[in-house]
């Protein structure tokens, strides 16, 4: 099945490069231990460069949904790379633990995309969809100066290996630490738990001056922009959150209205 999309994506992504449209491509990378990282990227139409965004999948994997969401960014304007941090170490899909080895996989991921001659120079953006934007912080702690953004899709604010007192009272420590501005978007039927653990978050993060917006969407549950019986509530709310996190990504990546990057 996994060969089978991917094949299947080649065919359209050849087919939209034809047509001067969105592109999306595949490659490999190595991580810093030697691992063999696939990487999709996703080019929007036009000559760049292009503003640069990594895109940080949730533990249930890669399949057309992420392979859709990137491709939807580069439709507006973004150069998207996503890495697997999963298939590379042969982590099934579902985790529960986290593997910090993994971190060092989506790091090398976005050295990739800061190396890419279409990229813009300068910090990217970063969109991560549940377990995404606990990587998301980890990388902010480490690489603030590299990061522009944050955008938060019903993320974790927590170490998943953190134990239960952490999971329940606190966030992770890198909220304390960070300065990137982060837009958070769930919805109100997410998880008690994970919207309890943003919540805190993003209070963590406005009460040390640090730029944070939360969107909380009525009616919309665990992963509402991609569910296979979308309410027409949760299709509307996947429409704004988009644009959310367009808007989001312009305004702290310093972008134009015709999503050029300032020059350097």
């Amino acid at each position: 099945m996994r060969h089978t999309w991917f094949f299947l994506l080649a065919l359209a992504a050849g087919a939209a490069h034809a047509a001067g449209e969105v592109s999306v491509s595949q490659a490999a990378i190595k991580s810093a231990d030697g691992t063999e990282v696939p990487v999709s990227i996703a080019t929007p139409a036009g000559k760049g460069p292009f503003p640069p965004v990594l895109f940080i999948h949730a533990k249930r994997g890669i399949d057309e949904n992420e392979q859709k969401h990137i491709a939807e960014l580069a439709g507006q304007g973004f150069l998207v790379v996503m890495p697997d941090w999963q298939s590379g170490r042969m982590i099934e899909r579902w985790p529960s633990e986290h593997n910090p080895e993994t971190e060092t996989d989506v790091e090398a991921g976005m050295d990739y995309l800061m190396k890419l001659p279409n990229a813009c120079k300068g910090p990217v953006g970063i969109v991560g969809q549940s377990r995404g934007p606990y990587y998301a912080l980890r990388l902010a702690a480490k690489r603030g100066k590299d990061i522009a953004a944050i955008v938060s899709y019903y993320g974790h604010m927590q170490n998943p290996n953190a134990p239960e007192p952490d999971q329940l009272f606190r966030v992770a420590p890198e909220v304390m630490q960070i300065d990137t501005p982060m837009l958070f978007l769930i919805g109100d039927d997410d998880f008690e738990l994970r919207r309890i653990n943003a919540g805190r978050a993003f209070y963590a993060l406005w009460e040390r001056g640090v730029p944070a917006e939360f969107q909380e969407y009525p009616m919309a549950r665990r992963a509402f922009d991609f569910r296979a019986d979308q309410t027409p509530e949760e299709k509307i709310a996947t429409r704004h959150a988009r644009q959310r996190a367009k808007d989001w990504l312009v305004k702290w990546m310093k972008l134009d209205s015709q999503m050029r990057c300032a020059k350097s």
